[in-house]
């Protein structure tokens, strides 16, 4: 089972970017997904997280950090989950990690996820 982002860059304040999380060996489809970041010298932080397949409803969750500028969304045909980042500031540099949950449902929990990407780099100059 292997998690792989991508999409992390060097951006200035106020552009975007889209984070993208493809996963091989494990169907995402029912499990929740999330995105976590780390900046330097701070601990790993819940960003956003996106529940599994129905027949529960769809259901995000968001940090109040991020909420109104970052969308998550995930293409279960594609097995992969995404972390669309709009008016990135600075203090949203860090470390970006996709994350697979246990069950279908979403949580901030980093202990209720078992799957980990390495991590995609996001940095935002003001």
């Amino acid at each position: 089972v292997q998690l792989v982002e991508s999409g992390g860059g060097l951006v200035q304040a106020g552009d975007s970017l889209k984070l993208s999380c493809a996963a091989s060996g494990r169907t995402l489809a029912n499990y929740a997904m999330g995105w976590f970041r780390q900046a330097p010298g701070k601990e790993r932080e819940f960003v956003a997280a996106i529940s599994g397949r129905p027949p529960l409803t769809t259901h995000s969750d968001y940090s109040d950090s991020v909420k109104g500028r970052f969308t998550i969304s995930r293409d279960n045909a594609r097995n992969t989950v995404s972390l669309q980042m709009n008016n990135l500031k600075p203090e949203d540099t860090a470390l970006y990690y996709c994350a697979a949950g246990t069950s279908y449902y979403n949580s901030r929990r980093q202990l209720d996820y078992n799957t980990w990407g390495q991590g995609t780099q996001v940095t935002v100059s003001s």
